[in-house]
């Protein structure tokens, strides 16, 4: 906590270090809002600090994430988030700079997000027999579908460490995996470096849309496994169509709660109708980590055959 809590004016953080003191494993975001009070957000519900946050110290926050530089962090802040050391995000709101249709800058800062990020190590374990072809020691095309907050990227990520670094007890070798993470939430680079654990053959691109990504990765780093996560632009389907024409197998994930979602959804269903996928696999949004429904995709006639052992 730490890495967070040095960003904070003093009067700030001492108040919520004493409120986080024996719940720090708990704490999931920190909000902070302009006249508003500071809120704790813990996985069994929010506390409520009361000090009322000021203009200075919203701003004196940014300085701080910015390293006293904020034009430096620019393209950051135009896409409304920062990555600070040890991987956390820091969500910017409030009055947008807008030119030709792009946000360029984001002016009068309101709000501040901080979401604390935890790697948890083995979240994947349940995944791993649907998601591994052990027979050709590579994966299926597999989406990976669930509500935002179920615990997509925290599974991803631990797919992607496990492939990339080798799976010993099912004898799988490490395969080199190129992640196109175009929030920097799988990895989360600080200035180069990787906060998150993705395994010892992982190549990493940020911040570059998903479907210009691919393309570098797959020309510059020839990846055995391609990986981005929530798909469902018109222009993914380009990108992913070619990763897979490139021989790359593809993990990925996307919104959705159920079938009936993949198939509303028309960047889906024409991956699917394109036969890209192999496996689609829904998660429980009730228990982090466990599996709600597993679906293999006949490529010759299309249709979703449930798998029962899950």
């Amino acid at each position: 906590m730490n890495h967070i809590l040095k960003y904070f004016p003093d009067k700030i953080e001492k108040k919520i270090a004493e409120e986080i003191l024996d719940k720090m494993d708990n704490l999931e975001e920190i909000r902070l809002r302009t006249q508003r009070p500071i809120i704790l957000k813990f996985n069994d519900g929010d506390k409520i600090i009361k000090h009322t946050v000021t203009t200075e110290e919203i701003l004196s926050c940014l300085q701080m994430i910015c390293e006293n530089s904020i034009y430096t962090y620019q393209n950051q802040i135009s896409e409304g988030f920062i990555t600070i050391k040890g991987g956390h995000r820091v969500g910017i709101s409030g009055s947008c700079v807008v030119e030709e249709g792009k946000v360029i800058n984001i002016n009068y800062v309101y709000s501040l997000n901080f979401r604390v990020a935890r790697q948890v190590v083995g979240s994947s374990n349940k995944l791993l027999k649907h998601v591994l072809n052990l027979e050709q020691n590579s994966v299926y095309n597999t989406l990976i579908v669930a509500p935002p907050g179920a615990g997509k990227t925290t599974i991803l990520r631990d797919l992607i460490r496990q492939i990339s670094s080798g799976i010993k007890e099912v004898k799988f070798k490490a395969l080199n995996v190129g992640v196109v993470d175009e929030r920097g939430e799988i990895a989360a680079l600080y200035k180069g470096m990787p906060q998150n654990d993705i395994g010892i053959k992982t190549d990493i691109i940020e911040n570059v849309h998903k479907s210009i990504g691919m393309r570098m990765l797959i020309r510059s780093m020839a990846p055995k496994i391609i990986v981005a996560d929530e798909i469902g632009n018109k222009d993914d389907i380009e990108a992913i169509d070619y990763a897979v024409c490139s021989g790359c197998k593809g993990i990925f994930t996307a919104h959705g709660s159920a079938i009936e979602d993949v198939m509303l959804n028309p960047v889906l269903k024409t991956l699917s109708n394109n036969h890209i996928f192999d496996k689609l696999i829904f998660l429980d949004t009730e228990a982090k980590g466990n599996i709600k429904e597993v679906y293999e995709i006949n490529k010759k006639n299309t249709t979703y055959q449930k798998v029962g052992d899950k």
